[in-house]
């Protein structure tokens, strides 16, 4: 069935490298239907828009068809706990197969830089090296075996044919030394130290997108997980997913407001720094506009809801931060070109470098040895991962320091920026205001209003307003009192018809 939505998300497992980006883009741009197709290597999603209606299996199934696995990418959907089982487990085989390839490498490079062997017996060296080497080879080995030959049965070479193809050469040609008993020249220590980099470098990559994916958690995590419904003059408590447009909810002081809506009785002060990222609350009256996740401070009010899930502020901010980490940098786009014949190109060079070494070099053993330089060293991870992974952290770093960025293309730019130009001052304060002076009207004097404080002490009214309640802690601070609290911030003294104290201040 054809989507009415005008973009999708997928998510896309099994990609490992930029030249992967490349193809499956250009298998889901070739489904009929489809306008652009974007896919993020460090999120592992693809975004794509549409010209015309388009059936989601469709999509899948060209993916599929590419060599990689895709599912529609549900509303609010955590990989969280996905990508932490997945790097604990690279974790534990890397623990594991590390520790054989310590005196793996150890052993080999012994016998090959200073001629030491085991016992002095070179036989009994190679096998204990060849036995410790085998399983780092199959283990570690496996995840890119697996997907080398994923992407040759596509006929689309990825990084895994290329890690998969120098290590087996090293390995491969030391245990042909081995079993034909000539154990000058091994080299166990190349393949065992590459897999286990690489797997190394594996991990700290599945790592890193777990805490890039952390800023829209810590987003989701500012709304209520309950609402309390109004329904024929009795309170209800129910799940927020629940809620429904139209319903009235009644929130009480210091709780979240779950869903967005408007005040229909009540009167209060909201903390929406979390949004605005104005420090002092602000007053909540019948008829104003209320967000969902902001904590109402001291009254109890009871609003309709007019925006729920996907529809609420909270999840329209997650929803552009979720799409700033998987939009592309334009000079992601020159990358990706290149990653689309890197890995051909390296296949083809490594075997010239053996071929140029085997004739006009030092001789074919030395040519292996070139060639399996070549095609380690120029597999492209960093290539195509560094410039997605730094769009995730650093566009999740900025959402959890309250800043939003739209894009990957406005994150590149501001590298341009000289002059930084700030609306308001309070997203510079420390978020604590303070009264820095009281200034008494009238005819009573700075000493005599705070002389006053020791005979009695300020009471607030309920609710109180933050700056009523700064200008009440200075009094008490500098020994002031016998001042009662009047609406929109103003304190007067009793019997005092003269005019307002501190209004302003």
């Amino acid at each position: 069935m054809a989507t009415a939505d005008p973009a999708v998300t997928l998510d896309i497992t099994g990609m490992t490298c930029a030249s992967c980006v490349r193809r499956v883009e250009r298998a889901l741009s070739k489904v009929q239907g489809v306008e652009t197709a974007s896919v993020n290597l460090a999120a592992e999603t693809a975004r794509v828009t549409f010209a015309s209606p388009v059936a989601v299996g469709a999509l899948v199934a060209a993916v599929e068809k590419a060599g990689y696995e895709a599912a529609p990418s549900a509303a609010g959907k955590d990989r969280q706990a996905e990508r932490e089982a997945h790097a604990r487990s690279t974790l534990v085989q890397l623990l594991f197969f590390g520790a054989l390839a310590v005196p793996t490498i150890i052993l080999a490079m012994a016998m090959d830089i200073a001629g030491m062997h085991i016992n002095d017996d070179p036989r009994l060296h190679g096998w204990i090296v060849l036995a410790l080497a085998t399983p780092i080879q199959l283990g570690l080995g496996w995840r890119f075996y697996r997907g080398a030959w994923v992407s040759l049965r596509h006929l689309n070479p990825n990084m895994d044919v290329l890690v998969a193809m120098g290590t087996s050469v090293a390995f491969l040609y030391s245990a042909w030394v081995v079993l034909r008993d000539n154990h000058n020249h091994m080299f166990f220590d190349v393949s065992a130290a590459v897999l286990v980099f690489i797997t190394m470098g594996k991990y700290f990559e599945e790592t890193s997108k777990g805490a890039a994916s952390s800023a829209i958690r810590s987003l989701l995590g500012l709304s209520a997980r309950n609402a309390t419904i109004l329904r024929a003059g009795v309170e209800t408590e129910v799940p927020v997913e629940q809620v429904t447009r139209g319903d009235l909810l009644v929130v009480r002081p210091g709780q979240r407001i779950p869903v967005d809506g408007v005040v229909r009785d009540g009167h209060s002060t909201v903390d929406e720094s979390m949004l605005t990222g104005e420090s002092i609350p602000v007053e909540r009256r019948p008829g104003d506009h209320v967000i969902g996740g902001t904590i109402n401070q001291n009254g109890v009010v009871t609003f309709e809801a007019t925006a729920v899930g996907e529809d609420t502020a909270l999840r329209r901010m997650a929803k552009m931060v979720e799409d700033a980490q998987g939009s592309k940098a334009p000079i992601q786009k020159l990358v990706d070109q290149v990653a689309a014949i890197f890995v051909p190109a390296v296949i083809v060079l490594a075997a010239l470098t053996f071929v140029a070494w085997g004739f006009v070099g030092s001789g074919w053993q030395d040519g292996m040895v070139a060639a399996v330089a070549v095609l380690v060293v120029a597999c492209p991870c960093a290539l195509g991962l560094a410039t997605p992974t730094a769009i995730m952290v650093g566009t999740g770093l900025g959402a959890e320091r309250g800043i939003l960025i739209k894009n990957a293309e406005v994150l590149e730019r501001t590298r341009k920026l000289d002059v930084v130009v700030l609306d308001k001052t309070g997203t510079l304060t420390e978020g604590r205001p303070q009264v820095l002076d009281i200034e008494p009207i009238g005819d009573i004097s700075r000493s005599e209003l705070l002389r006053l404080r020791r005979r009695r002490r300020i009471r607030e009214r309920t609710p109180a307003q933050p700056r009523r309640r700064r200008c009440c802690r200075r009094c008490e601070a500098g020994s002031a009192a016998r001042f009662r609290v009047l609406s929109r911030h103003r304190a007067r003294r009793p019997g005092d018809g003269r005019g307002p104290a501190g209004h302003g201040r």
